[in-house]
Formats: C-alpha cells, structure tokens, sequence
C-alpha cells in the first residue's frame, strides 16, 4: 500500500480526483468529514448511549458521545505526531502532493470520532442481544431462509458494521450516506471482511468483521481506490487494513483503559487510593511528586495522572507505528499498538481491575439484563411485522406497528435479509432512552 492513495479525498460519487493542492486550507476535505458527523442525528444520540454504565444518572460518568469526544481528540494527537514523522520520511506526500501534517491529525480524529456510531443502546450488551435473538431466540427461525453469510451478520451483529452502513448507506435526500472522504472511512474500518469466515486467523484485521452483506459493494468500491492489499482465500471479501486504524484504535484503547477506571472510581466502584497506585505505576517516570502531592481532591489527583497517562501512551504508540511502518504498509502487523506496549502488564492491570470492580459490578449487570429484555422484544414484535409484511399476513396489530415504525424501516423491499436488517439498523439507532421508552409503549405502560 502507499500513502498517496490511502490518503484519498475521494467521496461518492466523485467523478474526478480530488488534489490535496487544491484543497481550500480553511477548510480541508478531511476536516469537512469531522463536521459531517458531529451535526448527524446518529452522532447526536451517543449522548444517550451506555459507555460503561447504563442508563446512569451521574453527571461524571461517560458517555458513549463524551468518550468518542475524547477519543477523537486522542486520535488527533496520535495522527498529528505521526504525519509530522511521516512528511519527514516521505518528504515528496508534502512537496509534490501537498499533504501537511494537520491531514493526519484530521482523517484519524473523524474516524475516531465515528468509532462507536454504530453501537446499538446499552452498550456491548446491546450487540451480544440483538445477535441472540436469531442466534438462540426468535430469529432462529430464519435461518433455513438466509445465506449463511447473512445469517451471522446477524447472529454476530456488529456495531463496527452497523456504522459503516450509517456512514454510507444511501437514503432519499442522502445519496452516499454523509459522503465521508475514502481515507476517512477506511481508517474508521478497524475489521475490513464479511461476518464469515469468523476469525480465519490470529490477525488482529480478523477479530470481527466491518461491513454487512448489502454494504460489501460500497465497501469495495473504498478499498480498491485506497489500494488496500486483498486478503484471505479469493472467494471471501477481505482485505489488509488500512494503516491509520492502528492509530484510531489506539486512541480507543487509550481513553477506555485510562477513563473506563476513572469512571469506576469516581462511581465509588474502585478504592481511590489502591487505584491511583495502579495509575503511578503507568506515568512512574514522568510524574511531579511535589506537584501531586500538593493536589487535594480526588478529582484533582486523577485529572492529573489521567493526562500524564494518556500523553505517555501516545507518545509511546507513536514510536510503535512508526518502528512497525513497513510491516504494516503490508499488512503483516498482527495486533493493535498497545499490545506492543512497554506498560503492558500495567495496562492489564487496570483492565482486570476494571473488569472484576466496574464492568461487572452489580449496577451495571441488572441494567444490562434490562437491556437484554427490551431489545429482545423489540426485534420480536418489529420482526414479526415485516416478516408477515412480506408474506401478506399482517394482523391488526402488526399494522399499528408498521405505521409506528414506516419512516425508519424500509418496508418496500422484498427481500428477507433486508427487512431484517432494517430493523435491526432501527433498533440499534435508538437511544438507551428511547429504547426504554418504545418498550414501555409496547407494554401499554404509558397509557
């Protein structure tokens, strides 16, 4: 792969190539990308969307909009640092093609603000949810009717996936989705293959996959005027990554270790003192001890160390992409940066912590179930009416349902797998709110 190409300005549709040269510097194409989803309703209901917590009241824990907000600013540091390294070792990206350091910064930022659009509520619960509707409940009775590749799209359902399909999918007075630049959304896709076959390989480009069967054209169409390298048995659609996902998942790695415990012991979830120790072990050698010492609230303390931790991290997976370019030019870079990490058996040592005293305390798992329980119900009852939709069965109720439901769904298309994935696009936009609330109508609980 080179840079010139992955670095493409190209948005659907485009009929001609978009020079760097003659971008207007107050307002690049990249940055262009930022302000389209900021402004998306997509990106808007993230305000109401589970981070770690669900449906929590408390003023200082995140979001998933208040942590993609900060991931994006991570990613910004991260692209920025490596472009100026970048310009200096390919000099001709700036002198002949005009590309400045900024246009890194700018590409990781949008993806990495993007990074979670496609959540569904309730956070990863939400996904494990929908794909156990068809995988073990209800929806295992359209199996025998899908190709095995629709099927665990659905079974797998992947909010990677889902927000490309927000990110492109065409709709009347949106042709092309929000028409993202091509370096944006292939540095958004961290998993650029179709749901099977699952985990082919240890790579890290195998983990999941990044698109659905009806948005495999689109993608294709990106990674091939990226030049992105095919991977995998050519039957499969599959490709290497492209290489600035490194960086936006390196943001994300970053912020959820880092604030994700922070979270916890602002929650009173983690004793302050045993967790600000895990912390002093990360930034060891760049802290100020009279300067900490001299801090007197909590909030203060963790501030501090949660910016020392976070400019210690960059700083480090900056110097990874950059000694790992060439391998990952080619695709032959296996795992994330942090995994590479010098603070590795400190970083796992927050993520344990978190994961036994935060992700799995009691609050969060009883919302959860919650969770579980709402989304299920609304994928049977929603399910059902396209389903009877198609075959010209419609009951009363399912009628009700599809005028309640006729401006998110497309009802018009007549293939199964669609129509399924329809649904599962509208539930998986809802708000954590929202959810609750569409549920609680279901029930007659509002009347």
């Amino acid at each position: 792969m080179n840079w010139e190409q992955l670095l493409s300005l190209k948005r659907y549709g485009d009929t001609h190539k978009r020079l760097r040269k003659e971008q207007d510097e107050t307002r690049l194409g990249f940055e262009v990308d930022y302000d389209r989803i900021i402004f998306s309703s997509e990106f808007r209901s993230l305000q109401d969307k589970t981070q770690v917590v669900p449906l929590s009241k408390t003023d200082f824990v995140h979001t998933r909009l208040t942590h993609s907000l900060e991931v994006s600013v991570v990613g910004r540091s991260l692209g920025r640092k490596v472009g100026q390294k970048l310009l200096e070792k390919h000099p001709h990206l700036r002198d002949v093609h005009g590309y400045q350091i900024n246009d890194f910064g700018a590409i990781v930022a949008g993806a990495a603000l993007a990074h979670d659009i496609g959540n569904p509520p309730f956070g990863h619960s939400g996904e494990k949810a929908i794909g156990e509707f068809f995988k073990a409940g209800e929806g295992r009775y359209f199996e025998d009717q899908l190709t095995k590749k629709q099927y665990e799209d659905l079974c797998s359902f992947e909010g990677n996936a889902n927000g490309f399909k927000i990110l492109t999918e065409s709709r009347q007075g949106r042709v092309g989705g929000l028409r993202l630049s091509y370096a944006t959304l292939g540095a958004f896709t961290k998993y650029p293959k179709e749901s099977l076959p699952k985990k082919p390989t240890n790579h890290i480009a195998d983990k999941k996959y990044g698109f659905f069967q009806n948005d495999k054209t689109v993608f294709e169409d990106i990674a091939q005027d990226l030049g992105l390298v095919k991977r995998g048995d050519a039957s499969d659609v599959s490709y290497c990554r492209h290489p600035l996902v490194y960086l936006v998942e390196a943001a994300d790695d970053i912020c959820y270790t880092i604030i994700d415990f922070e979270d916890g012991i602002n929650l009173g979830l983690i004793q302050e003192e045993y967790a600000l120790e895990y912390l002093i072990n990360l930034v060891r050698d760049s802290i100020q001890t009279k300067t900490y010492n001299a801090l007197e609230s909590t909030q203060d303390r963790l501030s501090y160390l949660r910016a020392l931790a976070i400019n210690t991290l960059i700083n480090e997976a900056v110097d990874i992409f950059m000694t790992h370019e060439e391998a990952i030019l080619s695709g032959e870079f296996p795992k994330a940066l942090m995994d590479y990490s010098a603070y590795e058996a400190q970083i796992k040592d927050i993520i344990t912590l978190s994961i036994k005293n935060v992700y799995q305390s009691t609050e969060v798992v009883n919302k959860e179930i919650v969770g579980y329980r709402v989304i299920n119900e609304l994928l049977s009852v929603f399910t059902k009416a396209v389903t009877n939709n198609l075959k010209g069965e419609l009951s009363n109720f399912d009628r009700l349902i599809l005028k309640s439901i006729k401006p998110h769904v497309d009802l018009n298309n007549e293939a199964l797998y669609n129509s399924l994935l329809s649904v599962c696009f509208y539930v998986s936009k809802m708000s954590d709110s929202n959810a609750m609330m569409t549920y609680q109508n279901l029930k007659g609980n509002h009347l």
